[in-house]
């Protein structure tokens, strides 16, 4: 049996036992497989791809609106549910988010690969700089990360300047966080680094980064490389909704695996939703195998991907790429939020920006606010950033400058772009 083979056929099996405990007690999805026409006795993956409908964030919406506060997607009796997360509401009010403590501990034996595959070894001092809150953003990695063996401080509810103190007092080797806040950590120590002599005890090896696609941009990763004296780059990405979902190859940077003893993974065609070809980019798909306490069959993630195989795994080449919806038409042209953040990246004089989409007589335009970095000349600045723009997109897209200090900053997932209606 061929390795991908065997990959597929421990996820049919997995999929055949949960099938049979979602009958026995998920209101959710006990009537949805039964019109599916599905049961434990699947015969392959490909028979339930055909039959089993999508799970769409608005079906989980609506299920809460009729079920208050957490839906009836919930596989165990209530009294077993011992952890509530919620999502962080990009796209819609926050979902509430519950699980046992077996799909809880199912979510760190994804960290934990995710941390084996990035070489974090048990002696490595993990910082996390993230403010514990309900959403799922760093927990399940600070637990596994405790769990293994590894000593680890949280960073929340501290001043930025406090947690560079801290990475630097406990000589921590590993940061955990947002793209967005590695580079606002980086560049903060870059203005205290003389300041203060304990500044200089800061020795990243890596940092692992999450929760935006920036980690798969290689001129964020570039500049955070630079910033944090040569540590290393690893991104990972999950869903409050599903998990911890896929893990960098520490050899082969930009590609994530899936892990896919953990997922079944489809990658389809959003006009046809048949499974694109390998090289082929379409919208991931995600059925949750080991978090069943309150599971995702093909669920829509809207998270746009390209299809690759490495060492017969499942990978998304490049990353996420950006969410289909957040795709936007100016004037006949495709543009996605990462492909923006991608070009405006390569100018390191950029200390942060700003976009702005606007709708004019029903047309979309975007309008850039760039804030240079003191000492930068910014009007040469505006205009190297807005030829880069018009040469990727053929458009010619406005920018702005702003004084230092003046757009917001970010702790966790950023909100770089704004809509309005005019």
């Amino acid at each position: 049996m061929s390795e991908r083979a065997s990959i597929e056929s421990g996820q049919l099996s997995q999929l055949r036992q949960l099938i049979g405990e979602l009958k026995a007690g998920n209101k959710f999805y006990k009537a949805r497989l039964e019109r599916a026409g599905i049961d434990k006795k699947i015969g392959s993956l490909a028979e339930f791809s055909e039959k089993m409908p999508f799970t769409t964030k608005m079906d989980l919406v609506w299920d809460r609106e009729e079920a208050p506060p957490y839906g009836t997607n919930l596989t165990y009796p209530f009294s077993e549910y011992s952890r509530y997360t919620h999502s962080s509401g990009t796209t819609t009010a926050p979902l509430p988010w519950l699980d046992t403590t077996a799909s809880w501990s199912a979510m760190l034996d994804c960290w934990d690969q995710v941390f084996e595959a990035a070489e974090v070894g048990s002696e490595a001092v993990v910082f996390f700089a993230f403010s514990f809150g309900p959403f799922l953003g760093f927990w399940t990695a600070f637990e596994s990360a405790t769990r293994r063996g590894n000593l680890s401080i949280p960073g929340g509810g501290i001043s930025s300047l406090a947690r560079l103190q801290a990475i630097a007092t406990h000589k921590a080797s590993v940061l955990c966080c947002t793209p967005t806040y590695a580079l606002r950590l980086g560049e903060l120590l870059e203005e205290v680094r003389d300041t203060d002599e304990i500044f200089a005890e800061v020795a990243l090896k890596k940092i692992i980064v999450a929760g935006e696609p920036g980690g798969s941009i290689p001129e964020v990763r570039d500049r955070l490389s630079e910033l944090w004296g040569g540590a290393q780059i690893f991104d990972h990405h999950g869903m409050t909704e599903v998990g911890p979902v896929t893990f960098e190859h520490i050899r082969h940077p930009l590609n994530l695996c899936v892990i896919e003893g953990s997922y079944y993974a489809e990658i389809i065609d959003r006009e046809t939703h048949q499974e694109v070809e390998s090289g082929q980019r379409g919208e991931l798909v995600l059925t949750t195998l080991t978090r069943t306490a309150c599971p995702l069959l093909r669920y829509r993630t809207g998270d746009l991907v390209q299809k690759s195989y490495f060492e017969g795994g499942l990978c998304l080449d490049g990353g996420i790429l950006g969410r289909v919806d957040e795709m936007v038409v100016i004037r006949g042209v495709n543009v996605y939020p990462t492909a923006v953040e991608k070009i405006i990246r390569r100018f390191p004089e950029v200390a942060e920006f700003q976009v702005k989409q606007t709708t004019r007589q029903s047309m979309a335009e975007l309008e850039v606010s760039i804030e240079p970095h003191e000492g930068a000349e910014a009007q040469q600045l505006a205009e190297k950033v807005g030829r880069a723009l018009h040469d990727a997109f053929t458009l010619r897209i406005p920018v702005q400058l702003t004084e230092p200090g003046s757009l917001p900053r970010f702790e966790f997932k950023s909100k770089r772009w704004v809509r309005e209606e005019r």
